[in-house]
């Protein structure tokens, strides 16, 4: 049995309950000064103040790390991502920079249409080894959990690959991933005018598969003006519910569509992006499980307003922070950033911020009973930062400032 105690945390962090937390109790982060947390194989087993914890256990049987002048925190959880994927898109960023939407790209045959035909001509072998590389980068920034979709096939060889390569990794990577299966994200030229007709394709030919051999944990749809309507994207969902999978939704992006509103109905885990989201959509939330998950780096790399993160929080919501790494809208991983875009843009303070990261990144995934917190019973994925307080985390703008990180237990990064 491996046997880990953290000592002296200046600020330990618990972020403690199952979750999710909404509204004002997102700033309820149970923070410990002088913190203790005793680790026994991959499971939590005592928190608490130093003093109080250390005269239960004989050092001498624990491996001990002090953690004077650091602060101790949850690893952190990323909630929506696009981690498989073959090429880039450098070029598009650039023609982004001079001017061109989102949109336009997307009608001229780039944007995710571009990412479609790189992916399609990806070895399972090579988008193994990108993800590895991918996943080692998150961890150095304190990810212990990370979600990945699909979505670069929109075909059934691709899609089941790009999912087949997240099994893969989960399996021999450090970091945990929750595959999605995003088979509607676009909509391909040939299938113009006949989205009806692609749904059901992925419905019947993909998403049966998908659910037989256990590839993915969540379903997930692009609802969105020209590419799939609400009532397509009811179809899919309740489809995909029907076959055994939660479900999320990329909602109201770009337009006020009533994505959010549909996510409240079927039940979604979370629903995603919701830069557009309505006041009617946003109270709907807040009386709902379904997490809003919001995705500061795409408003910004995008150059489109925030996502009104302060008023779903002070309208009750349970908010989720997350990167959306992709190739396209927004080519980054950095949680550091993340946190610098909620404080400044998105008028998040540190405690809810944590928390959009922890234990409602946790709701967001499913997974809000085994992680996310630190508390007992709860699985052993901590952080420990390089400075003493977690005010640093936003004030060492876009700096990663963990130093150490705990996945199951075991040290996988520091000491």
């Amino acid at each position: 049995m491996s046997k880990l105690i953290i000592k002296n945390a200046s600020e330990l962090v618990t972020c403690k309950g199952n979750g999710p937390k909404h509204g004002k109790d997102m700033s309820n982060i149970e923070l410990i000064n002088n913190g203790c947390v005793v680790i026994e194989d991959d499971i939590i087993v005592d928190v608490g103040k130093t003093d109080d914890i250390l005269k239960n256990y004989n050092l001498k049987d624990y491996k001990v790390i002090d953690a004077s002048n650091k602060a101790v925190l949850p690893g952190f959880i990323d909630s929506h991502t696009h981690l498989i994927f073959g090429g880039y898109r450098a070029d598009e960023f650039s023609w982004r920079l001079r001017g061109d939407s989102y949109m336009s790209i997307m009608e001229r045959g780039g944007g995710i249409t571009s990412t479609v035909r790189a992916t399609r001509d990806t070895s399972l072998e090579e988008l193994i080894e990108v993800g590895k590389k991918r996943l080692d980068k998150v961890i150095a920034m304190g990810v212990t959990t990370i979600e990945g979709k699909s979505g670069y096939g929109l075909d059934y060889e691709t899609e089941i690959r790009q999912l087949e390569a997240m099994k893969k990794l989960d399996e021999v990577h450090s970091v945990d991933i929750v595959p999605t299966f995003l088979g509607p994200h676009s909509v391909l030229p040939e299938y113009k005018g006949k989205e009806d007709e692609f749904i059901d394709f992925m419905i019947n030919d993909v998403l049966s598969r998908v659910s037989e051999k256990k590839l993915a944990k969540f379903a997930d749809i692009f609802c969105e003006k020209n590419v799939f309507s609400v009532e397509q994207s009811r179809k899919f969902l309740k489809s995909a519910k029907e076959a055994g999978l939660d479900l999320k939704i990329h909602a109201d992006e770009m337009v006020q569509l009533g994505g959010t509103e549909l996510a409240v109905e079927l039940s979604c885990t979370s629903a995603d992006h919701l830069l557009q989201a309505s006041d009617e959509g946003i109270k709907k939330l807040a009386k709902s499980n379904t997490i809003a998950t919001l995705l500061p780096g795409t408003a910004f790399s995008l150059k489109e307003e925030y996502a009104r993160g302060r008023y779903m929080i002070d309208s009750g919501c349970a908010v989720a922070l997350a990167t959306d790494f992709n190739p396209g809208s927004c080519f980054t991983n950095s949680i550091p950033l993340i946190i610098a875009l909620a404080a400044l843009h998105m008028n998040m303070s540190i405690e809810e911020i944590i928390t959009a990261l922890t234990i409602n990144a946790a709701a967001a995934v499913g997974m809000n009973d085994k992680i996310g917190s630190i508390e007992k019973g709860k699985k052993a994925d901590i952080i420990i930062l390089e400075y003493p307080s977690i005010h640093f985390l936003p004030y060492h703008i876009a700096v990663n400032i963990v130093e150490t990180v705990i996945k199951n237990g075991k040290i996988i990064r520091g000491e």
